[in-house]
């Protein structure tokens, strides 16, 4: 059955009647949870003559998240999750001790951890810039900030394309164009972007990058994506590799004997980081959840999305909430979030909201309401109502 835009019905057993949590975890489809449960039963029959199937199949993944991201198949990797393609990147970079490396402010902590955890071994300097200060009115005042860093030696930025509080969407192509003049590398946690907002890595700069899949690519938790810009790929310093980071690493098992060997070169491209054994299950989920995505367009989804948050926004702020959602639309995102007074008791919104049949999120504090493209634009009275009463009953008495 194929995807429709506002159409659940390929969530037949979704419970909230507005599910705004897809930048926290998205529920499977009908059409994922067929594709892991036919994988399931071809692991069940066969054993590893099942293996094979898969191992093919996921040539055919990384060629579809190439396509979705604008990039080439071998720029992909396979990855556990975000923070894995993060700590991958940080530990991998070809560092010099002195080098900098910048972080943001508002971060979510998979992308500033790792990166303190390379200082701390490598001996870089940690240059801090908030996230906020790319936001309009005054985006230059991040980029200005960015290029002072630049001057004292920083050689790569980690930014988040999409921040998880307020859904600023970054000025990749403005960071990138600025790193680069430097002779630096930018380095993007994709994972509050890819499946909702256009992306091209090529055209926009993009030297590292990092994806899980459970977020707005509507997959599995445990399964995600890095990529690496061919370029990049042989200056990496593969520190984390293992026995499937070599060359030919599975040669041994099937070619007969005298192939097993230590000394075969490592991987110079993103598949060095499937250094063992994969998730199947939950890159047959992406896989699925990716061909849903692709079939719509991505294009297509984003201005979906918007226009829910146009029908939403002005019905929420009424109610007294705060829209921190940019005025800028170029700097908007699948991610509308809100500011709540403290009369409203804000953290237990969710909990009266989902009492009422609507999901939403709460980073730090902020209301977090996040579309995808099965919601329909419908909803929004809904989620209004619910909002209306969950207010009425935190300022009662």
């Amino acid at each position: 059955m194929p995807a429709t835009l506002g159409d659940r019905t390929l969530f037949p057993s979704l419970t909230p009647k507005a599910y705004l949590n897809h930048a926290a975890i998205s529920p499977p489809s009908s059409v994922v949870q067929d594709a892991v449960a036919a994988c399931l039963r071809h692991y069940t029959e066969e054993g590893m003559g099942a293996f094979s199937t898969y191992l093919e199949r996921r040539e055919d993944l990384r060629a579809d998240l190439a396509a979705l991201v604008g990039a080439q198949p071998d720029e992909i990797g396979l990855a556990p999750n975000t923070s894995w393609g993060v700590v991958f990147a940080a530990m991998c970079f070809p560092w010099e001790k002195g080098d900098g490396v910048v972080v943001l402010d508002g971060e979510f902590p998979t992308n500033v951890t790792p990166w303190q955890q390379a200082a701390e071994l490598y001996g870089l300097r940690i240059h801090r810039i908030r996230a906020a200060d790319f936001c309009s009115p005054d985006p230059g005042k991040g980029l200005a900030q960015l290029e002072t860093a630049l001057r004292a030696g920083a050689k790569l930025i980690a930014v988040s394309a999409v921040q998880f509080q307020t859904g600023l969407r970054m000025p990749l192509m403005a960071i990138s164009a600025l790193t680069h003049r430097s002779g630096a590398a930018v380095f993007v946690d994709a994972i509050q972007a890819c499946g909702v907002v256009p992306l091209d890595f090529e055209r926009l700069g993009v030297d590292l990058a990092a994806c899980g899949s459970h977020k707005w690519l509507m997959g599995l938790e445990g399964a995600g994506f890095i990529y690496v810009r061919r370029a990049l790929g042989p200056q990496l310093r593969p520190r984390l590799a293992a026995w499937l980071s070599h060359q030919d690493g599975l040669g041994f098992l099937f070619d007969g004997p005298g192939h097993l060997r230590y000394d075969r070169p490592l991987k110079t491209d993103a598949s060095v980081i499937e250094g063992g054994a994969y998730n199947t299950l939950g890159f047959v989920a992406l896989q699925a959840s990716v061909g849903l995505i692709r079939s719509l367009g991505v294009n297509t989804i984003y201005d979906h999305v918007q226009a829910y948050h146009d029908a939403l926004e002005p019905k929420l702020s009424a109610l007294g909430l705060t829209s921190l959602r940019s005025p800028s639309p170029g700097e908007r995102s699948g991610v509308l979030s809100f500011d709540v007074p403290e009369a409203f008791e804000p953290t237990r919104l969710p909990e009266r909201l989902a009492a009422r049949g609507v999901s939403v999120a709460l980073p730090d504090g902020r209301l977090r309401c996040a579309p995808h493209w099965p919601n329909a634009l419908g909803e929004v009275d809904l989620v209004a109502g619910a909002l209306e009463e969950a207010i009425a009953e935190a300022t009662a008495g």
